[in-house]
């Protein structure tokens, strides 16, 4: 078990490390080529080190562009993952977590494009200074090139009037920067938290901008601005000789040539691009298979269950889907976490009526509680997926907490259903054998089908007397005052009044120290894993409560933290 946690732990580890070594390396490696670079020193003369400071950052900027495309494709990946022998145990759980570096790598395109348009603000600036009647010597030698025939130009900017924003304006460079810019402001901005919750379809189209990012930075460098000495110009031309002895240029010192260097944007991004495009056909092909809705559930508090049946699909708790429905939007794809466990013939959906989309849905496919009967007037749903499967960790601890808050509770649908098969299942052979399931919830009215869940597994355990493998808490932190008092009205029932279990619901918020020293009590010498679903404020107390209660001694009680994003 420390085995399996610590090669995910390291994994991820060393994928961020080395994904900041390579950055690094980039980058030095990059700037003291330019720095040092024969036929850049011309060029540095007029731009000094900003030349540099951009060269390096656009390469860095490649590169990481070159790796954000890597997790969308992860249609082609899960296809991989669910064919080959090369993706399963901790490897394939390690893989599908490693779908959140598609977020870190995106900073490092957000850092290096700055650096990179900052300096290249300032070699404009250069540029311009260059052509000034203040200029003189070298500078000014070299910003006149080109201005008579057989002469090639060093400087870009020709005059000292120029407007130098009509310049950047006119040109490929400019435009296509320009592009990139805000294409890359658009998509960074509607990709916050804020911006998803309150408007899911606006982070999908906005995304979609980076297809204009992408064809603006493959042709970002055919105009060719930033300019070098060509190398047969270097063998003619002795610049070691020849920068110092600007008066014996006619001479002795032929006039150098100089020609930009060819784009390289392109070589980067092929790859990726076509790993999309593999992506885009195999959603394609997952958009025409077949999917047959087999039962429509409407829960209340608008609430909608899905159950559905696609050829060949295969699942694991936790993961999720991406459903279209071509009769509300032919271009949306909204994920949603599967409810189903493996175990069972069929995958299932819980989808609460939250926004256009999900609502229109919902008044496409609600039912009144019973089996489909005339599948018929149902509209067309593709499913794409799954994907992830951080919660299938559960299975390799002797002990487990599981903990939701709110709608956190969706992915343990699956997994406490998949617990019940594989631990029950005579032919199953399974080294989870105590679950603690916490839930925090403001209204549980609107996940009363979570509460019916619950229920029938507690009759299941009951029924074969293992009633003690799930310890559940319930805990309410919303309630008015109607309801404390019917709650203190049915109080010494034997049911609870609010979710019909035996187990009573608490009122307030879990005292998490008391929580944890009570299951490290029970279990002295157990590895616990701790999963939970939720916001992140809760995240890092439970962080906390994991490092302050695991012991110093190696024999000792340790508890191994695990976020499911959601």
């Amino acid at each position: 078990m420390m085995g399996c946690w610590i090669l995910n732990e390291s994994l991820s580890i060393i994928l961020v490390l080395s994904w900041l070594g390579v950055n690094l390396y980039l980058f030095i490696d990059t700037f003291y080529w330019y720095e040092e670079e024969e036929s850049f020193l011309y060029t540095r003369v007029l731009l000094g080190p900003t030349l540099a400071w951009a060269r390096a950052s656009a390469v860095c900027l490649n590169f990481n562009c070159m790796l954000i495309l890597l997790p969308v494709s992860r249609n082609l990946i899960s296809f991989m993952r669910g064919t080959s022998t090369c993706f399963r145990g901790p490897w394939r759980r390690q893989l599908d977590k490693n779908l959140k570096f598609h977020k870190l790598v995106a900073y490092g395109i957000v850092v290096n494009a700055t650096i990179h348009i900052v300096a290249h603000l300032f070699n404009l600036e250069h540029y311009h200074w260059s052509q000034s009647p203040e200029a003189e010597g070298l500078v000014a030698a070299l910003s006149k090139l080109g201005d008579t025939p057989n002469e090639t130009y060093l400087n870009p900017i020709r005059t000292f009037h120029t407007n130098t924003t009509t310049e950047l304006l006119t040109t490929i460079a400019g435009i296509t920067g320009l592009l990139i810019s805000l294409a890359l402001i658009l998509i960074m901005t509607s990709s916050t938290e804020l911006i998803r919750q309150v408007s899911y379809e606006l982070f999908w189209y906005t995304h979609h901008v980076f297809i204009v990012f992408f064809i603006g930075l493959a042709i970002h460098g055919a105009g060719r601005i930033v300019r070098g000495q060509t190398p047969e110009s270097l063998l003619r031309h002795n610049i070691t000789f020849c920068r110092d002895h600007l008066e014996e240029w006619q001479a002795r010192c032929p006039v150098p040539h100089f020609s930009g260097r060819e784009p390289s944007a392109w070589k980067w991004v092929l790859g990726p691009v076509v790993l999309y495009a593999c992506e885009r056909i195999i959603r394609f092909w997952r958009f025409q298979q077949e999917v047959i809705i087999t039962k429509v559930v409407s829960h209340p508090s608008g609430v909608l269950e899905l159950c559905m049946k696609k050829r060949d699909f295969k699942m694991a708790p936790g993961q999720y889907v991406l459903i279209q429905c071509p009769s509300i939007s032919t271009l949306e794809w909204h994920p949603f976490t599967l409810t189903s466990a493996p175990q069972e013939d069929f995958f299932s959906v819980h989808i609460r009526a939250a926004g256009d989309w999900t609502e229109a849905l919902c008044k496409a496919c609600g039912a009144e509680g019973q089996p489909l009967k005339e599948p018929w007037n149902l509209p067309r749903l593709a499913v794409d997926g799954p994907f992830g499967a951080a919660l299938t960790d559960v299975f390799h601890y002797p002990v487990s907490m599981c903990i939701a808050a709110g709608i956190g509770v969706t992915p343990f649908a699956a997994l406490l259903k998949s617990i019940w098969y594989q631990c029950y299942e005579a032919q199953t052979l399974c080294k989870l054998n105590k679950v603690y399931f916490y839930w925090i919830c403001r209204d549980p009215g609107a996940f009363e089908w979570f509460a019916d869940l619950l229920l029938s597994l507690e009759t299941k355990m009951s029924e074969q007397g293992k009633a003690h493998f799930l310890s559940y808490h319930i805990f309410l932190t919303g309630w008015d005052e109607n309801q404390a008092f019917h709650i203190a009205l049915h109080w010494d029932e034997n049911a609870d009044v609010i979710t019909g279990l035996r187990q009573k619901t608490f009122y307030g918020r879990p005292n998490w120290n008391h929580e944890f020293q009570q299951v490290a009590f029970s279990h002295p010498s157990s590895n616990i894993g701790v999963f939970f679903c939720g916001p992140k404020a809760l995240s890092k107390i439970l962080q906390r409560m994991c490092r302050l209660y695991s012991s110093a001694d190696p024999r000792g009680v340790h508890f191994y933290y695990n976020r499911e994003s959601f």
